[in-house]
């Protein structure tokens, strides 16, 4: 449902940016700059009201770690860091690849976009496996106690949005099958690029404070 709900204002959001710019000619435009502006801003508040959500969570996992008398779950020592750092490796150098998929369609190189697009996709893809590869070796489940609840709440909350953003750039990659629809660059990716970076940001504040700050205590 969660998914369904992100992916939902997600695509509204780049359907106004895609139909308003996109599927005229450059000459039925009129004032095609100034809208272009409204709705990369449109998303970007977006994404600051998904970031507020992500700054409460981070803030009750703080203060219940802090406050909680006994934080792991019984029989738990520690948490498996082998795998996370792998997946902040991927899911971090895939912002790169998408930064360059980005530069390839602003030079009208649509083969080389798709290309890294894709690659980008499929780096995503590999987090969320490595995601769920993680998960089914844990010594602890959802009602494990505080932290159990916590973790899974938080990792999967955000790996809802990994999928999502992976959902998004197909829909991109789709798109620019077709004819003109990319000859001016398009605000969709770029869009699509910068949920892409802010899911990635997220996960090194989540990694930094579930892995790192559990090691250190």
């Amino acid at each position: 449902m969660k998914t369904r709900t992100i992916t939902s204002v997600a695509l509204w959001r780049l359907e106004t940016m895609t139909t308003t710019n996109q599927d005229l000619p450059l000459n039925h435009q009129p004032g095609h700059i100034k809208h272009d502006g409204h709705n990369i801003t449109g998303f970007i508040i977006f994404l600051c009201s998904e970031s507020i959500i992500f700054l409460a969570f981070f803030t009750g996992f703080a203060v219940l770690k802090i406050t909680a008398p006994e934080w792991l779950p019984e029989g738990v020592e520690g948490l498996e860091t082998r795998m996370p750092l792998i997946n902040t490796v991927i899911l971090v150098s895939s912002s790169f690849v998408a930064y360059f998929a980005e530069r390839y369609l602003h030079q009208k190189n649509l083969w080389g976009f798709r290309a890294l697009w894709l690659l980008t996709m499929a780096m995503g893809t590999y987090f969320v496996y490595g995601q769920y590869v993680e998960w089914s070796e844990l010594q602890f489940s959802l009602s494990s106690g505080v932290f159990g609840g916590t973790f899974f709440l938080l990792t999967g909350f955000h790996g809802l949005h990994v999928i999502t953003g992976i959902l998004l750039m197909g829909l991109m990659l789709l798109r620019s099958f077709r004819p003109n629809n990319y000859e001016k660059g398009d605000m969709g990716v770029t869009s699509v690029s910068l949920f892409w970076h802010f899911v990635d940001v997220i996960w090194i504040i989540l990694y930094l404070l579930i892995y790192v700050w559990q090691r250190t205590t």
